[in-house]
């Protein structure tokens, strides 16, 4: 996956160093941004996918 959005690169950095806060305020600012239409739906799928491909804490 080569994320096209700053903001997965950045969820998958917090998520890679074990940042589960950090995590979910970037999903959550995502998701308001997509629910008030000034993001396309391609922001919040990069998203949804780095959450089930990218472990927390890194790979194990």
């Amino acid at each position: 996956m080569e994320p096209q959005h700053q903001s997965t690169r950045d969820y998958i950095a917090a998520r890679e160093r074990g940042d589960a806060d950090g995590a979910s305020a970037i999903a959550l600012a995502v998701a308001e941004r997509f629910a008030t239409r000034t993001t396309d739906g391609s922001e919040a799928a990069e998203i949804a996918e780095a959450s089930m491909t990218v472990p927390l804490g890194g790979a194990q």
